[in-house]
C-alpha cells in the first residue's frame, strides 16, 4: 500500500478524539468509521480500530511534541541516570521529563494546569 506508515502517537490520539466526536454526535460505528476513513485518509478497516478503541475509551490526551535536546553530563550523573531509569522500568527520556518538570514547576509554578 503506498505510504503506509504507522501514525505518530498525536496522529493516533487526534483520530481517537474525532472518532470519540462522531460517536458522542450520534453516528453509530460503521458511519463513524466510514466518515472517520473519508476525514483522515484511513482505510475503513483501520478506521473501525480508531471507532472501536473511542467506544472503549473515551477521549485521549494528544502527546506534545518531542524534540531531541543534547545536555553534557558529568559521566556519574548519567550513570545515575542511566541506572535509575532502568531500575524503575522508565526510558532515560521519560526519567528526565519527570524531573525537570518537577525541579521547574517548584521554580516557577505554573497555574491552572
Amino acid at each position: 500500500m503506498p505510504g503506509s506508515r504507522r501514525a505518530r502517537a498525536d496522529q493516533r490520539a487526534q483520530r481517537t478524539n474525532a472518532a470519540v466526536a462522531l460517536l458522542a454526535h450520534g453516528d453509530d460505528v460503521a458511519a463513524a468509521a466510514r466518515q472517520l476513513a473519508a476525514q483522515h485518509g484511513l482505510s475503513e478497516r483501520q478506521a473501525r480500530r480508531y471507532v472501536e478503541q473511542a467506544r472503549q475509551g473515551g477521549q485521549v490526551e494528544v502527546p506534545q511534541a518531542r524534540v531531541v535536546f543534547t545536555v553534557k553530563l558529568p559521566a556519574m550523573l548519567a550513570r545515575r541516570v542511566r541506572s535509575t531509569s532502568h531500575a524503575r522500568g522508565q526510558t532515560i527520556s521519560a526519567l528526565v521529563t519527570q524531573a525537570l518538570t518537577e525541579f521547574l514547576d517548584r521554580l516557577h509554578p505554573r497555574s491552572g494546569r
